[in-house]
């Protein structure tokens, strides 16, 4: 009989994700159900008789792997789940050696992967594409409309007593209607985004990328232009291109200095495709008009950055995928892509390198 093939699971997952593995071990873990696995630290998978096919070891906590553990978890493990906190590079690699051949990650990005190292070593790579995309746009949309709108100012001032009476100028914020809206990255998530957008009344779509989409853009009769073409004649500006070398700190000074000062700037990417020291002067100065983030970098932000004393600033903590029905999705088709990957087969999204 074959022996178990050995795999590390960097975090606690949801109990769906768990059960993929779990079958496959042949085991049910004690703890899981709807609450989840408990406690925290390593969670060894007892194998029983019946099957020998996946032999699980988890990092049993909400909170991320230590990387002391993270080297020792993955050695010798033939596959990898991980999620994009943690930074899956060259030393990581190294501490798992020549048996590792799938790293299954849990998220549409992949930026903390080591790619070119990974593909010189011959590992396979799955991620989470497509069924994250709704439960984004619909995030992207909601911070939008609390950032223009200035939701959450207007409702802290209901609870220290700034709200006396109401007054014509007070707490008034941007509308969508009549509006152009400049989205940097029109693929899944920013085609959503769109597709929610237009019924509030946007008047023209802009858009921006490594190259025109004609096909994805018809839809919206958005106009394929230049970045900074799209800075100047936004009113609203979301980002939700991948984090590249070409796209890393693109929102810069530069950038922002083109925006109109009545500009709202939206970023559910990746928290490096903004310069923040950049953004935070743009906000002070008045050169835009508010900015809302639900990616940063670092994350968490420091509770004493600065972005984070301002009131036309809107900061989430990266809960673009948040739903638990998109984050149970998530788990299955990261543990459905690890275990495909181990047996050699075509895995349900893989990343081709």
């Amino acid at each position: 009989m074959r022996r178990a093939m050995a795999v590390f699971v960097t975090r606690r997952i949801p109990a769906e994700g768990l059960r993929v593995l779990s079958e496959a071990a042949g085991y049910a873990p004690s703890g899981v159900g709807r609450r989840g696995m408990r406690g925290a630290g390593w969670s060894p998978a007892p194998l029983t008789a019946l099957s020998r096919r996946c032999r699980v070891q988890q990092w049993d906590s909400e909170e991320p792997v230590p990387r002391r553990e993270l080297l020792a978890g993955v050695a010798g493990k033939e596959g990898l789940l991980c999620l994009l906190s943690d930074r899956i590079d060259g030393e990581v690699l190294d501490a798992a050696g020549p048996s590792l051949k799938v790293i299954s990650t849990l998220s549409v990005g992949f930026d903390h992967l080591a790619l070119d190292e990974i593909k010189k070593r011959g590992i396979r790579v799955g991620y989470t594409p497509d069924v994250l995309t709704d439960a984004t746009a619909e995030l992207t949309v909601a911070l939008l409309l609390a950032t223009c709108r200035r939701l959450l100012e207007a409702a802290a001032e209901v609870k220290t007593g700034g709200w006396t009476t109401w007054k014509p100028l007070w707490m008034c914020g941007y509308g969508l209607s009549g509006s152009t809206v400049g989205i940097i990255g029109l693929g899944r998530i920013g085609q959503a985004v769109a597709r929610r957008l237009k019924p509030f009344g946007v008047k023209n779509f802009l858009y921006t990328g490594s190259q025109p989409k004609p096909e994805s853009a018809a839809e919206f009769q958005a106009e394929f232009v230049s970045l900074t073409k799209l800075a100047q004649e936004s009113d609203f500006i979301v980002v939700t291109c991948a984090l590249t070398p070409d796209t890393q700190g693109m929102c810069n000074k530069n950038f922002f200095s083109r925006m109109k000062k009545t500009s709202v700037f939206i970023n559910t990417s990746r928290g490096a495709v903004v310069n923040q020291e950049d953004l935070y002067d743009a906000l002070v100065s008045g050169q835009i008009a508010a900015a809302g983030l639900d990616v940063t970098t670092p994350e968490p932000l420091p509770t004493d950055h600065p972005l984070l004393k301002l009131r036309n600033c809107v900061i989430l903590p990266h809960i673009g995928s948040a739903t638990y029905a998109t984050r149970s999705t998530m788990a299955v088709l990261a543990a459905d892509n690890l275990l495909a990957g181990l047996r050699g087969e075509r895995m349900p999204h893989e990343l081709l390198l």
